[in-house]
């Protein structure tokens, strides 16, 4: 295998690293060492490579070109490398949104290529761009002869994410053009996998983040693939497989087990109109996984009501996101509740979440009518504005977390030995909810980093001194609150002013107070200039009860911020949760 050409890493600019990798193939890696996007794969911030390989028999094939972020100097490279004017085939596996810009381009300098992808990929494009309806073909299992025997086989391998997949093999040269799969997000000079045990956490994180949802169809895909003589995985990040070939498909296999045997199962259900939605669903599903739950994606548009059914009833939860379409949920997303509506049991834990573009109608029906039928919601229900940000993600990723933190203790609560029905823990819970809290965010702080709990457990101890009593969970940063002399600012909310999305993890950090107006207590901790009054506290007592810690504390100052206002109380349909 020989390098063409390379820019030195010590500069470290985005580049295009051109080598050949097998009887006229080359492979051109469009490297950035920064993170590329906000997408919760890249998380780990190791930079990534989109790989696109350019096959020059009889007949030239280019696959998988990359994002707009490269078009410019990829396209530079590969003209280098091919007249683009004898340019026959541009090989989609996966129809990107963001390869649109380079598709652009690249189609004005070879009008005469002509675009091969699946059926599903061929539609969207030809809705998108109805300018290139003759140049568009779609495959299902077909072959494409190059000439020279590279003979181009295609594998159909759709998933929820991916509706459109393909698989391409090429039999002269053995390679498995894989695309999203067998692929890592980081980014150096080694073109194989020869350090491939270096590459292990990374490659199990990009197959949580990526296929652990969707690992029925996953599955689907390696038997497809093993009839396949196969000397190369040719991905669409990271390096080219080749030493670790066998281990790396055993690896695939294990990981779809595991997913099976994990003893809570959440069914994620959800629809995207631009993209947006899906990107939340993964950040919640990574949320999930990393706490020890199973998650089933469901793409509502690609998947029948019996589908739907079953995987609701097989889970011990549902989360469904929505965007809104014209103030409303797309019809596959109503289809979707009302089946979750007509046959799912009251004793599954339920979650919202949505994007949006201007209303955001459609989480806050969702949410209304799972409340109205009386589901338990395991997480803050979440709203997010235009396309995600980092911030938001990673609330979505808390939420997560805190839904499977609610479902385990479901689990606890439901073992053998109780002698309750579900049923009637179910009305119990449904009882116990009913007592109502003001809403308030506890702000606090040490070495001069703040952060804020969310809660609705505070009611009034004492006249005089005027005190406090509060409940406060281990993993809401109770040590820091616990302790006589502890001292810490109690924000009172203000009905139909939503500052609780801010603070929707178990503990919020200094993200929480970007976007809010914020000044500081005479104790040093944080007022929220949103909030309908504060009190400032000192803690004198506290006292470990259940599966919480009980705080007295006493208040020092305080003071009404909006004379005219109401305090916004938080109304639950169980007692289970917050």
């Amino acid at each position: 295998m020989s390098l063409l050409s390379s820019t030195p890493t010590n500069t470290r600019p985005r580049d295009v690293q051109v080598a050949e990798i097998s009887t006229n193939t080359l492979v051109l890696r469009s490297r950035t060492w920064e993170r590329l996007k906000f997408e919760v794969e890249y998380a780990r911030q190791k930079g990534t490579t989109a790989n696109s390989y350019l096959i020059q028999a009889e007949r030239t094939a280019l696959i998988d070109p990359p994002g707009e972020s490269f078009t410019e100097i990829f396209l530079q490279e590969l003209a280098k490398h091919l007249d683009l004017t004898q340019l026959n085939y541009i090989i989609l596996n996966h129809v990107n949104p963001n390869r649109m810009a380079t598709l652009k381009v690249l189609l004005a300098q070879a009008p005469q290529a002509k675009i091969v992808c699946s059926k599903p990929g061929a539609n969207a494009l030809k809705t998108t761009f109805p300018e290139w309806m003759s140049n568009i073909q779609s495959v299902r299992e077909d072959t494409l002869d190059l000439g020279g025997e590279h003979q181009l086989q295609f594998i159909t391998v759709p998933t929820p994410r991916w509706p459109d997949g393909l698989i391409t093999y090429d039999a002269a040269t053995q390679i498995l053009y894989t695309d999203k799969f067998f692929g890592v997000h980081v980014c150096n000079d080694i073109l194989l996998d020869e350090n491939w045990k270096q590459l292990d956490e990374d490659r199990r994180y990009y197959f949580d983040c990526l296929h652990a949802t969707q690992s029925k169809q996953v599955e689907a895909a390696l038997e497809k693939l093993a009839p396949f003589k196969t000397k190369f995985y040719a991905p669409g990040h990271g390096p080219i497989v080749r030493y670790s070939l066998s281990r790396f498909t055993y690896d695939y296999r294990q990981w779809c087990q595991e997913q099976k045997t994990q003893e809570l199962r959440v069914a994620l259900l959800y629809a995207s109109a631009y993209g947006n939605t899906a990107i939340l669903a993964q950040a919640i599903a990574q949320g999930l996984i990393e706490n020890g739950v199973s998650v089933e994606s469901i793409n509502c548009e690609l998947t029948d009501s019996t589908e739907i059914t079953r995987a609701v009833e097989a889970s011990d939860g549902f989360i469904i996101g929505s965007p809104t379409l014209g103030g409303h949920a797309p019809t596959q997303i109503q289809t979707a509740l009302g089946i979750i509506l007509s046959t799912a049991t009251k004793t599954k834990l339920a979650g919202v979440f949505g994007s949006y573009g201007w209303s955001g109608e459609a989480v806050d029906l969702i949410e209304s009518k799972l409340l109205d039928a009386s589901f338990r919601l395991g997480c803050e229900t979440i709203r997010v504005r235009f396309s995600p940000t980092e911030f938001t993600l990673q609330q979505c990723q808390d939420a997560g977390a805190e839904f499977a933190q609610v479902l385990k203790q479901n689990k606890k609560f439901r073992v053998p030995r109780q002698v309750v029905t579900e049923t009637h823990i179910d009305r119990t819970e449904q009882a116990v909810g009913r007592i109502a809290g003001s809403l308030c965010v506890i702000t606090h702080q040490q070495d001069n980093s703040h952060s804020g709990i969310l809660t609705s457990w505070v009611s009034q101890a004492t006249f005089n001194p005027p005190g406090l009593m509060i409940a406060i969970a281990e993993d809401q940063n109770a040590d820091l609150l616990i302790h006589p002399g502890n001292q810490f600012v109690l924000n009172i909310l203000k009905e139909g002013r939503n500052l609780r999305r801010y603070f929707s993890s178990r503990s919020s950090t200094e993200n929480s107070f970007a976007e809010l107006g914020i000044k500081t207590a005479n104790n040093g901790c944080l007022i929220l200039n949103n909030a309908l009054a504060y009190l400032e506290c000192t803690v004198q007592q506290q006292m470990a009860s259940g599966d919480r810690w009980l705080i007295y504390a006493t208040v020092d100052n305080g003071e009404v911020l909006e004379p005219i206002g109401i305090t916004a109380i938080q109304q639950r349909k169980s007692g289970s949760h917050y």
